[in-house]
């Protein structure tokens, strides 16, 4: 059955929306914006003379994708495309939808246009729908029956069927930057008629700034956290004026502590006194603990997973050879058991302890993570992306791309982070086995490269 009428946000070409607030709906939903205007985030399509601001002032509305990542603003801006246009709004989920939802949306177009009354049909999720779907939307696309704005988070290349692909104009919306975050959330905390503005919330910048890294691009997601904090802050202060703090920010993400547990301390006592003796270069306290552990009946294949984890963690590329013997020795006491599987475990627990000591690698890794959970899911640069259709092409994706074996020395100088972080460097080898060699090299490399700067 088509929607009522009678609910439109947008009744009737040139009629503003007049929507009331609802006062239980989430607070992502009241802060929506209600205008073209209000939307923030998406300068390079709707900013003055940009490519889809510039169709929808010269009153043309061809069919569309929006496609981008969740919570960047696709189905506002879908909405507001309708209000701007004065056409009826017809929201159907790919979800949820099949080809008697669609057919259905078709017929009331149909009545509609009678009235010269144009049909804005939004398919949220347009890359769920079949291609037998796809098929059944195309013709009407096609003769202007409605004009379709599908919205995805996928590639429309991969899933949208070339016929109707190729009778829509494809914007690509961006994930929300934490300056565009941050000004929806003060816009929520300071705004009284649909926010928390009565609520005279004191937001610091560092409790603005983790909202904004817990969102990671996502504006609905930031402003739940803003709400879901809020919430925390008053019932532990009473409202009482003090500022929002970090806990309460942490707590409305969901950022759990982990729990150790205590029971079988000297279990955990004696894996503790293995992994350091190892780490200290002590062969002949390794062996002990790694005998008692065996002696107590621990599971072999429990120590022989720490060996592999040592190897990786604090020998490293010292020894590259550290990693591949310390596999084999875990699939050597898997297959042959107690108790000759004591045997390769005393050579990995042996030649572990020897072996040249770096946990650069380890190190790096934390490094990355750190600057992952700082700034979210950057874009990958344009160069080192795949392009395996025309539309990506078109986009930019792969150009400027050099094959590494094509080029002198297979080197080449080019910046691979994404553009908006800072050139950083997370790996650091040691001067120390083979990870010397390994140095020498990279530091020729990034110096060819720009000179990243040190941690």
């Amino acid at each position: 059955m088509p929607p009522d009428d009678s609910l439109d946000l947008f009744p009737s070409p040139g009629t503003p929306a007049v929507a009331k607030v609802d006062p239980h709906a989430p607070l992502a939903d009241r802060m929506r914006p209600r205008s073209l205007d209000e939307i923030v985030g998406q300068e390079q399509l709707l900013g003055g003379g940009k490519g889809l601001r510039s169709l929808l002032d010269a009153g043309e509305l061809p069919s569309l994708l929006l496609w981008g990542p969740p919570g960047c603003g696709k189905t506002t801006l879908a909405r507001l495309i309708a209000q701007h246009a004065g056409m009826r709004f017809e929201p159907l989920s790919a979800v949820m939808a099949g080809v008697k939802e669609i057919r259905g949306i078709i017929e009331s177009a149909r009545r509609q246009g009678s009235h010269a009354r144009r049909t804005l049909l939004f398919l949220d999720e347009i890359h769920r729908l079949n291609r037998a779907q796809q098929d059944a939307l195309l013709p009407h696309v096609e003769v202007g029956t409605v004009t379709l704005i599908g919205a995805t988070t996928e590639n429309p290349s991969f899933e949208v069927i070339a016929p109707l692909l190729s009778r829509c104009r494809v914007f690509t919306l961006e994930r929300l930057s934490d300056a565009a975050l941050a000004a929806l959330i003060r816009r929520a905390a300071e705004d009284s008629e649909r926010g928390l503005g009565k609520l005279d919330l004191v937001l610091e910048d560092e409790v603005v700034n983790a909202l904004c890294a817990a969102a990671d691009g996502d504006g609905r997601r930031a402003i739940g956290l803003l709400d879901s904090a809020s919430a925390v802050h008053r019932e532990r202060s009473g409202n009482d004026g003090s500022p929002v703090t970090l806990d309460a920010v942490r707590e409305a993400a969901g950022r759990r502590l982990l729990l150790h547990d205590r029971d079988r301390e000297e279990h955990f006592n004696i894996v503790s006194a293995l992994i350091k003796s190892l780490r200290a270069s002590d062969p002949d306290a390794a062996l002990y603990y790694a005998a008692r552990m065996l002696d107590a009946g621990e599971d072999p294949l429990f120590v022989a997973r720490r060996l592999v984890i040592f190897a990786s963690e604090d020998v490293g590329n010292a020894d590259p050879a550290a990693l591949p013997l310390a596999l084999a020795v875990y699939q050597s006491v898997e297959r042959i058991g107690m108790p000759e599987g004591r045997i390769p475990l005393g050579q990995a627990v042996s030649y572990l302890a020897c072996a040249p000591k770096s946990n650069a690698a380890y190190l790096g890794m934390g490094r990355a993570l750190e600057a992952v959970r700082e700034h979210g899911s950057l874009p990958v640069p344009l160069h080192l992306r795949n392009a395996p259709t025309g539309l990506m092409k078109h986009l930019g994706y792969g150009r400027d791309y050099v094959y590494a074996h094509d080029a002198p020395d297979a080197f080449v100088a080019a910046q691979n982070l994404p553009v908006e972080l800072p050139t950083l460097r997370f790996y650091e080898p040691k001067d120390v086995g083979a990870e010397r060699e390994i140095a020498a090299r990279l530091a020729e490399w990034r110096r060819r490269r720009g000179g990243p700067k040190a941690p």
